[in-house]
């Protein structure tokens, strides 16, 4: 089976094409710019050169159309024809209380995502563009549906509810839903694998730090909590959203400053975090760079950042009275051997040995970076988010197919 994942955004489209026999990914790309006479299609053939062009795509079935195209163009594509494109796969940010799990998708489930919109006003309709944009191209092919927030339905009404008026969650539904579920329930999954323990046995804390950041308390195999609320802009410093803050600190500065809704919330969601601490990037790489130059706004930034990933997990592990693995992924947390330091650094309460080597060490693998002495291990998982999305996809399919026998 040949499983095509989607991530669709507003302005944006990016794809993998997977051979499930093998998981190898035949081809990867994205389209930018959509709704402009002047969009980039990208499209990444393993083993041969990428291939760009420029055109106008003002729609996302037009984006859609043109991925295809790619994927069997004879000199470019990796596919005979469409036929060969068994099933798709979508990322669908906000799943609210309706979905627990990934789904086929089918008229009910695409009503009750639309219902979804005003918890995720970015993200759910341009995800819902990609799901029509396919059923228009490939009508005859099942679509699957992979929520960022379905890992996370595990978590106990302790955890997700808001000291709030009950009356705002039994009408509005506002409670912490977390995100990145996706990542952190592929990465819980390979740690346990790579420990050769029953994931459910562990206490794991999951830090998915990239632009975006949250951290996810496992147990019993399970979301527990995650620092991210019923939004994304809830929890850790992040490259430009505020995270945490004291709520009363938006009326004060609308009425401060003058701000509408919008401009608050752009504020918090895109001028906060690093970028606005530094006053220089979002990107943990110039931030590094800056400190290594003196700059003091930039270290302030770093330190900041990583005294509230610390911060997270020590809470998280009261809350789970003991953590046996911390794992970190995602762009930053795979990468950033100075952050990883710094934040395990001030974690030896926890019995967590640190060893340099292996933390400096670059490699795409799963690894522990402490030492073998070290009572709480730390790992760097590589994060698979399409992966995980395909195999969901070819499992739902195929029980689709062997239910209808």
């Amino acid at each position: 089976m040949k499983v095509l994942v989607i991530n669709a955004g507003s302005s944006s489209l990016k794809y993998q094409l997977y051979d499930m026999r093998d998981e190898s990914v035949l081809a990867s790309g994205r389209v930018e710019r959509i709704g402009m006479d002047s969009s980039i299609v990208t499209h990444e053939p393993p083993g041969k050169p990428e291939v760009r062009s420029v055109s106008e795509i003002l729609e996302h079935t037009t984006a859609v159309r043109r991925v295809i195209d790619m994927l069997v163009d004879p000199n470019v594509g990796v596919i005979a024809n469409m036929n060969e494109i068994d099933a798709v796969g979508h990322r669908v940010v906000h799943g609210g209380e309706a979905f627990k799990q990934s789904v086929i998708v089918t008229p009910e489930v695409k009503l009750e995502i639309k219902k979804l919109f005003d918890l995720a006003p970015l993200h759910n309709p341009a995800h819902m563009m990609g799901i029509l944009a396919v059923e228009a191209n490939l009508p005859e092919v099942p679509q699957t549906v992979v929520f960022d927030t379905a890992f996370h339905q595990t978590m106990p009404r302790e955890s997700y509810l808001y000291p709030i008026p009950m009356v705002l969650y039994r009408r509005h539904k506002v409670r912490r839903y977390g995100f990145h579920g996706t990542s952190h329930a592929y990465v819980s999954a390979q740690a346990a694998s790579f420990l050769k323990q029953p994931l459910e046995s562990l206490k794991l804390i999951t830090c998915h730090i990239g632009n975006g950041a949250s951290c996810t308390a496992i147990k019993d195999g399970k979301s527990f909590d995650t620092s991210m609320g019923m939004t994304p802009l809830e929890g850790l410093m992040m490259g430009t959203r505020s995270g945490d803050l004291d709520p009363a600190v938006v009326p004060f500065v609308m009425n401060k400053e003058d701000l509408s809704v919008s401009e608050v919330n752009s504020m918090l969601n895109k001028h906060s975090g690093l970028q606005a601490i530094s006053g220089l990037s979002s990107d943990m790489r110039e931030i590094t760079e800056a400190i290594g130059e003196g700059d003091k706004n930039a270290k302030l930034a770093f330190d900041m950042y990583t005294y509230r990933v610390r911060k997270y997990i020590g809470a998280y592990a009261a809350a789970m009275n003991g953590v046996d693995t911390i794992v970190f992924t995602a762009g930053v947390g795979e990468n950033s051997s100075v952050l990883r330091k710094a934040v395990c650094e001030g974690l030896t309460f926890l019995g967590l040995e640190l060893d340099e080597e292996r933390n400096n060490a670059r490699s795409k693998e799963v690894r522990f970076i402490t030492k073998d002495t070290s009572r709480v291990k730390v790992l760097v998982v590589p994060t698979n988010e399409e992966l995980l999305i395909a195999r969901d996809t070819y499992a739902l399919v195929n029980e689709q197919s062997e239910a209808s026998l």
